[in-house]
């Protein structure tokens, strides 16, 4: 017997689809994107991506220079997709009947010259005298191009100038980044849901407020007192010392929080009956605690590894932007140049800086979402 499904059901069904399609259009998008040719890119959107695309363009024939005598006349002659693809639907010769003529038409244009542009992009300009003057002739177009796919744009990427060092620079940046702030907090937390002390409510409480800190405004604070302290030791504060601190700061907070919340709802027996065997607080945290934290552990750095990872504004203040220091996106941000209008270089980027994070993400996957519900609604 069928089994009838619910309103609430039927509801609940269409709102996760809606949202896999929310998610999943623009990924989608911007990995077509990625892979097409970075003029059809400009001229018209991912859906159209299998479809022949047409636009308007101007072509600059070449100069006088190049004219040759055929039969008492004079010619010049080319091809305006300069050998790539494409058809030509429509042409002219000035810009306010630029698409006068059809294709394979012979236009008079000006003291007895003649242009002839063919559907594959040839043309044929004639003049019954020599050809005068620095320029060639402009010749407007309407083009219809099929679709076209490359690797290009990747190529462009990986090839680029320090790309090797920076990705370099970024695994430096966060794989310490991650693993610094997951001991730390690992201890604090295991302390502040076992152990008893003075003011543990109120560290608490202040740990909480934390997490609502802007990561803005502790920036230059922070910079000053790193300035300070390796002033005062004889060591400059920039450097990957500096920013591993900086993200272990901004990143305990939700770390203690967490790790807290998953540690205190472990079992209590387990912790009574190795105290009563003679285990030591650090014993009980190393052989009993961590092993059974990997949940949550591993929630945690997926979160702290992709923060890292992506970062762009805190390598910039506590590691520079020199060559040798820029990291991943740093050195994308400068190959796109100042106006950002490459996005063939744009949509490469993002598929290649994902690659990293996508590997952590699906190796550590399985423990994420137990590690987050255990971690949201067990307290102690």
């Amino acid at each position: 017997m069928t089994r009838k499904l619910s309103p609430l059901t039927i509801v609940v069904n269409l709102t996760v689809l809606i949202l896999v399609a929310a998610w999943t259009l623009p990924t989608a998008g911007l990995l077509i994107s990625s892979l097409r040719d970075k003029d059809q890119i400009v001229a018209s959107g991912w859906w159209t991506a299998l479809s022949s695309s047409t636009r308007n363009e101007i072509y600059r024939a070449p100069g006088p220079e190049t004219q040759a005598q055929e039969n008492g006349v004079y010619v010049i002659k080319g091809n305006v997709f300069e050998g790539g693809p494409g058809a030509v639907s429509a042409f002219g010769a000035t810009s306010q009947e630029p698409a006068a003529f059809a294709a394979g038409a012979t236009a008079d244009i000006r003291d007895g010259h003649k242009l002839t542009v063919e559907e594959n992009g040839d043309f044929r300009l004639e003049s019954p005298t020599a050809f005068e003057g620095s320029r060639g002739q402009r010749i407007f177009f309407t083009a219809e191009t099929p679709p076209r796919f490359t690797l290009e744009n990747y190529q462009t990427v990986m090839t680029a100038e320090g790309i090797g060092q920076s990705f370099i620079n970024s695994l430096t940046v966060a794989i310490p980044s991650t693993i610094i702030p997951i001991l730390v907090a690992a201890f604090a937390a295991y302390a502040l849901a076992w152990m008893k002390f003075p003011g543990r409510s109120i560290l608490i409480a202040v740990i909480v407020g934390l997490l609502v800190v802007p990561l803005q405004m502790s920036l230059i604070p922070l910079l000053k007192m790193y300035n300070d302290v390796g002033t005062f030791f004889g060591v400059p504060a920039k450097g990957y010392v500096g920013i591993w601190l900086a993200h272990m700061g901004f990143g305990l907070p939700l770390a203690i929080y967490l790790l807290r919340n998953y540690i205190a709802g472990l079992p209590r027996e387990i912790m009574e009956s190795a105290r009563v065997d003679g285990a030591s607080d650090f014993e009980i945290f190393i052989k009993i605690v961590l092993p059974l934290s990997y949940p949550a552990l591993a929630s945690f750095a997926i979160f702290q590894f992709l923060w890292t990872w992506n970062d762009l504004l805190v390598a910039m203040v506590f590691l520079g932007t020199g060559n040798d220091e820029l990291v991943l996106t740093g050195r994308l941000v400068n190959l796109l140049g100042s106006r950002g209008g490459n996005w063939e270089i744009l949509t490469a980027s993002a598929f290649i800086t994902i690659i990293v994070p996508l590997l952590v993400f699906f190796g550590l996957q399985r423990y994420l979402v137990r590690g987050l519900l255990a971690g949201s609604v067990k307290g102690g």
